[in-house]
């Protein structure tokens, strides 16, 4: 008997409450909306902002200002010394890690008991649910859930609070009936040291029937190719027959997808997308032959928008779920039940649907290049990437790509480090490809390449095997969560990995 059919039974009501997202969205925020403003209302942030006596999001919106983390980090390092009742009403205890790609310097994210259970763990619920009604013939709970982590930060634990990505504090605190059905063991998958975390997941998992895994595209390839280095096969297939799919997360899947195609040969493979970050999970997709996710509107979590055409003014206006437009990027903007209010994660997404509210991620506010006006942003390199790709039949492990301001020849232009999995015949086949796929999807950066005045043909520099690796290993983002800066718009990441690539 098919075990999941009957365990899928139990998802029914929870699919019909989603069912909901598609009529009566803006309600839904609403509620969430003064849930969360009647449980702040006594802490030291609500009472500063007199929350009690807040009635409307227009009166919310006036009274409370835009936060980056370092308006919020006086709370959260108060908080780690002990203080409660700062931000969010309960005992915070738990950080998550996040140190981003744009600095050296770690974010410390406040994860409340209610975001435990109302925000992440309700998102993995609901990937399942939702896979289930996309894949009812699924055989998910006949084998074990492979999730790839990262880990607990002894070092940063204060005596009043507990450090580590969020991946490593879900692991910790989950009911401990989850963990037959999922591998590797706590030990291991909390592991610090990430080359070592690699072989023992890799030894520890090869003779299990796994069905499903969780992780970063990235990371998860590394993990895959050391389990087929260790038995010897071609597929991964091979090796766990019952695998039908990967939950991914983190950064874009399109750079991989070929390369998970050759290892995962199975045409019951299938791959559905999330958006579970350190803030919060906002997003999952809920139909395989549609890329956009779904954004997750009856969690603790209360969103907001600014479209990135006002993002640099000095009160940029933002607007609730109701008011954005489809096809138009936006900065997210979220309050939750973990105390962030009206917090810029640093994320840039783009609706393509309003009935129910489905998104992509196109980029980051920060990670974009702007030298000379161009605004290209990760979306349009994804897409340029993938169609030089497409044509030249290559394969693209890593890239990172920044402005060159001017050389010796008085010539701008963009230059691109690529690490291939499989190299193109022609490097300037490829990188003419790209040049001309960016001209095509994005308007400003065709305009100052016209007739090569303002910006030159960009430059493709081939990254050794294994550069990004190193260049995170020296900067001591090795594994978890760690990303490797796409697009940048000074040259402080790409000098450090050209120096690097010229080093070895």
């Amino acid at each position: 008997m098919n075990s999941t059919k009957l365990i899928s039974k139990l998802f029914i009501p929870r699919l019909k409450e989603l069912a909901l997202y598609d009529t009566a969205a803006e309600s839904i925020q609403g509620q969430v909306f003064k849930r969360l403003i009647h449980q702040a209302a006594h802490t030291e942030w609500g009472e500063k902002y007199d929350y009690s006596s807040i009635n409307s999001y227009e009166e919310f919106k006036k009274r409370v200002p835009i936060q980056t983390y370092d308006d919020v980090k006086p709370y959260v390092e108060r908080l780690r010394k002990g203080e409660q009742n700062l931000i969010w009403p309960s005992k915070i205890e738990w950080f998550a890690k996040s140190s981003g790609t744009t600095n050296d310097k770690s974010k410390f994210l406040p994860v409340s008991k209610e975001a435990l259970k109302d925000i992440h763990y309700r998102g993995g619920q609901d990937c399942v649910a939702l896979y289930f009604k996309m894949n009812p013939e699924s055989r998910f709970f006949s084998g074990k859930g492979l999730i790839l982590g990262g880990s607990h930060s002894p070092n940063l634990n204060s005596k009043h609070g507990l450090v580590g990505d969020l991946s490593a504090i879900l692991i910790q605190n989950i009911n401990p009936l989850a963990n037959l059905i999922r591998v590797p063991s706590k030990k291991v998958a909390l592991m610090s040291e990430w080359e070592s975390k690699i072989e023992q997941i890799a030894k520890e998992t090869i003779n299990q029937n796994v069905t499903n895994l969780s992780g970063v595209p990235s990371w998860f390839l590394v993990l895959i190719k050391r389990v087929l280095e260790i038995t010897g096969k071609q597929s991964l297939e091979e090796i766990w027959p019952n695998l039908e799919v990967f939950f991914h997360g983190g950064v874009s899947f399109a750079p991989y997808r070929e390369q998970y195609k050759q290892l995962i040969k199975s045409d019951k493979m299938h791959y559905v997308e999330t958006y579970n970050a350190s803030e919060g999970f906002f997003g999952v997709q809920n139909d395989f032959s549609d890329p956009a996710m779904l954004l997750m509107i009856d969690y603790g979590i209360f969103y907001e928008f600014i479209s990135l055409d006002d993002l640099q003014e000095e009160n940029p206006k933002a607007c609730c779920l109701a008011d954005v437009e489809l096809n138009k990027n936006y900065a997210m903007i979220i309050s939750t039940s973990c105390g962030l209010w009206r917090y810029m994660i640093g994320d840039t997404v783009k609706f393509t649907s309003k009935n129910p509210y489905k998104f992509v991620i196109t980029g980051r506010t920060k990670h974009f290049i702007n030298a000379f006006g161009e605004e290209l942003i990760i979306d349009n390199a994804e897409k340029g990437l993938a169609k030089a790709c497409a044509e030249t039949g290559a394969q693209i492990c890593e890239y990172s790509a920044a402005p060159v301001f001017m050389d010796q020849n008085a010539k701008c232009r963009h230059q691109w480090l690529i690490e291939f999995a499989k190299m193109p015949n022609s490097i300037d086949n490829f990188a003419a490809i790209l040049d001309t796929s960016l001209k095509e999807v994005n308007s400003d950066y065709e305009a100052k390449r016209y007739k090569d005045i303002a910006l030159q043909p960009l430059e493709v520099i081939v990254a050794r095997k294994g550069l990004f690796i190193d260049w995170l290993r020296m900067k001591g983002k090795l594994g978890g969560q760690h990303k490797v800066p796409r697009l940048s718009n000074t040259r402080e990441h790409i000098e450090e990995m050209i120096l690097l690539n010229e080093d070895l």
